[in-house]
């Protein structure tokens, strides 16, 4: 692409050096350079991209985007004051702004992003459509998956996975909108069509200082949904969170709302379900509808509520909408149901937070037959302040074990006193190793019992200090499971 033409989209301070014609290639990361190439230097939590300059410039790139001078052999700087967001507005334009060829659809909020876009994703696939889906579980095009960092990657990254699954054909894409991304400008250039809200709960407040600060952030996915009514966007929004009403005034676009509790456009009653599934009436201004899906929990009810309403606003029939959704399986690590040969009922769940605890517990509630075992961790060098209510949710367990998610460089006591701190009974059990954790809540299991493994979900791995170290709460529950039961009957 044309250099000039290129830096035509940001503003500049200065240009140290000659500048070629053409550029073939966009990185921030040093050891991606090609021939050609304009290399960003992003300055990020551990590594300044800024100390990599050099080294690109050796590697082929021609020029050096920083937010400061640079001596540099070989490669013109363009000099700007932010290179986060100018990275953004350079990705969007060098890939063709490729959201703009395709129907986009947001899901923000603290707790369901990942399940709505992943049922999104999923009855979208079932209805016929090429399909992607980014966020938390990875880039799944048309049905195969791709491992990402965050649960928003940065405006590269982003753009990239969007131009490439326009080139593959899909008509839509579903993207977990974090606040994260939206305050750090991850999303710039990404044209939405549909922005969803699930709710907002505590979390995040290391990063955001204030709920109402989180909150604020949350609401830019619907105030960037644009001012030009000539195109077809829409809000979907939870009619049972509060924040909703403020989201509904950040944009001109029409207002879809969904709610189990509260009145809404699109509402759900008479909710039943058993471990296999959930069954509820959908009432809208098409009439009652009876639906069934194998999702389970009433959160799900919620998340699905969404999904309908978000593929409703988008034009499909309704009657195809709930076909879809009969069909499509859990999402990956969502109150998963684990298939182990024992006496016992096993879920992994990503809950984190204190209300995604509740709800995890209440889906079970409907069908508990004996006792429930409730693991719960957390992440170390993170938000401490949600520690103690998340034990206190816990807590409506029967018995609780106190862990650790992801430690990094946070000590396990450290973490596990936090927590403790919350507990409202004494049937608990501190252990800070995830694995001897996950091993001791089946233990303590006896036949009928039900045991959530809460927080990593689909996560295969564990962060101690800055490295990832492979793990997995299936399959350690799975073979102790296999062991425990197997040694009883024999």
């Amino acid at each position: 692409m044309n250099i000039k033409h290129l830096l035509e989209n940001i503003p500049y301070t200065k240009i140290d050096g000659v500048l070629p014609e053409n550029i073939s290639h966009i990185t921030m990361d040093s050891r991606d350079v090609k021939e050609d190439s304009l290399f960003v230097c992003i300055k990020g939590y551990t590594v300044d991209g800024h100390n990599f300059a050099e080294l690109a410039a050796k590697s082929g790139a021609t020029v050096i985007l920083s937010e400061k001078p640079l001596t540099v052999q070989n490669a013109a700087v363009v000099i700007v004051e932010d290179t986060v967001r100018a990275l953004g507005k350079l990705a969007a334009e060098f890939y063709g702004y490729p959201s703009k060829e395709m129907q986009m659809i947001g899901v923000t909020g603290t707790n369901g992003k990942t399940s709505v876009a992943g049922m999104l994703h999923a009855m979208l696939m079932e209805l016929g459509k090429k399909s992607a889906l980014t966020g938390t579980i990875g880039f799944n095009l048309n049905g195969e998956l791709y491992p990402s960092a965050n649960t928003t990657s940065d405006a590269l990254t982003t753009q990239q996975m969007i131009f490439r699954a326009k080139e593959e054909g899909c008509s839509h894409m579903s993207m977990e909108v974090s606040s994260h991304g939206l305050v750090l400008g991850r999303l710039a250039g990404v044209e939405f069509n549909t922005a969803i809200f699930t709710n907002l709960t505590h979390d995040h407040l290391d990063f955001h200082g204030t709920m109402e600060e989180y909150g604020h952030a949350k609401g830019l996915l619907f105030s960037q949904l644009g001012q030009d009514l000539a195109e077809k966007k829409q809000a979907v929004l939870n009619a049972d969170d509060p924040w909703s009403e403020q989201f509904a005034k950040m944009t001109p676009h029409p207002v879809y709302t969904y709610g189990v509790h509260s009145d809404a456009q699109f509402k759900a009653d008479n909710i039943e379900m058993d471990h296999k599934g959930t069954t509820f009436t959908l009432t809208c201004s098409e009439g009652e509808f009876p639906v069934a899906m194998r999702l389970l929990g009433h959160f799900n009810v919620s998340n699905a509520l969404a999904a309908i309403t978000a593929l409703y606003a988008e034009g499909f029939a309704l009657e195809d909408i709930l076909a879809a959704l009969a069909v499509i399986p859990p999402v990956e690590g969502r109150m998963q149901k684990v298939e182990v040969d024992a006496p016992i009922t096993i879920f992994i769940d990503y809950a984190h937070t204190p209300d995604a605890i509740e709800k995890a517990l209440n889906a079970v509630e409907d069908f508990k037959k004996n006792k429930v075992i409730f693991l719960v961790g957390t992440g170390g060098n993170r938000d401490k302040s949600k520690r103690p209510s998340m034990a206190e949710k816990a807590s409506l367990a029967d018995y609780v074990v106190l862990t650790t998610d992801d430690p990094r460089y946070e000590e396990y006591d450290s973490i596990l006193g936090d927590l403790k701190i919350g507990m409202t009974h004494d049937n608990f059990a501190c252990i800070g190793d995830r694995a001897d954790a996950v091993r001791h809540a089946v233990q303590q299991a006896e036949r009928g019992d039900i045991i959530i493994l809460a927080g990593k979900g689909h996560e295969d791995y564990q962060i101690i200090e800055s490295t990832k170290y492979p793990h997995s709460d299936k399959e350690i529950a799975i073979r102790e499971a296999k062991k425990k039961f197997q040694e009883k009957e024999a």
